[in-house]
């Protein structure tokens, strides 16, 4: 299978500096293999665009602890104190953006759209510096696209040809993050022969998805923890 790879050559494709659109919403739908392979590894100056930053010491969470990120992009940084810590001293940049705002905005950058209105925080701080325009007598502000180097994706499910099928709300921002990367890494718990999977149930196409590596977790009691 041309796609399947695994994670040190995965880690390879991965340059200092990128920008790294990372799936998942807490830890549901994180790529926790390809994490770990970039935390212990030398890559640094990293950007990354997810929801939030996983828990204290875990998923993105093990990035923050050893240094390999530069900024972060998304929402929900306050449930990891270790983001709010890194920010304090000045280790960590912080770009903060409304969740769904955060989610249209990657959905354009994956379909080729520049940017759009939104009304959503028009008003704040976080609207500071950013174009607006009044339409039907109501002001939205312009908000860019989103696109990455790198999307490291978690699905459950992929066939040799690299279709993938997600675990219901582990899907959460992967399917939108592997519209938007140069290069998309997915990481699957089983692959199967291309065939087996239901049309139906394939939510991102072959097409979108350079690479496939084989997650190193297992499944206990509804989460996933560290195989031995």
């Amino acid at each position: 299978m041309e796609k399947l790879i695994n994670t040190s050559k995965a880690l390879d494709l991965i340059n200092n500096g990128d920008t790294l659109l990372v799936g998942g919403f807490g830890l549901s739908g994180t790529p926790l293999t390809m994490l770990d392979e970039i935390a212990n590894s030398e890559k640094h100056d990293l950007t990354v665009v997810s929801n939030n930053l996983g828990e204290t010491g875990k998923g993105l969470g093990k990035l923050l602890l050893s240094g390999n990120l530069k900024k972060a992009v998304g929402s929900y940084f306050t449930t990891n104190r270790d983001a709010v810590q890194a920010w304090s001293d000045g280790e960590l940049q912080i770009e903060l953006i409304p969740q769904g705002t955060l989610a249209e905005a990657v959905r354009c950058g994956g379909a080729g759209i520049g940017g759009f209105y939104t009304k959503t925080a028009v008003g704040t701080k976080l609207a500071e510096g950013k174009e607006e325009k009044v339409i039907d007598g109501k002001t939205y502000i312009l908000e860019k696209a989103i696109k990455g180097d790198i999307s490291l994706i978690k699905a459950l499910k992929a066939d040799t040809i690299g279709n993938l099928v997600y675990d219901h709300t582990a899907r959460n921002f992967n399917a939108v993050m592997a519209s938007a990367g140069k290069v998309v890494i997915a990481e699957v718990d089983e692959i199967v022969e291309a065939g087996e999977l239901h049309p139906l149930e394939i939510v991102t196409p072959h097409a979108y998805v350079d690479y496939i590596v084989l997650n190193k977790y297992v499944k206990k009691g509804g989460a996933y923890v560290e195989s031995v």
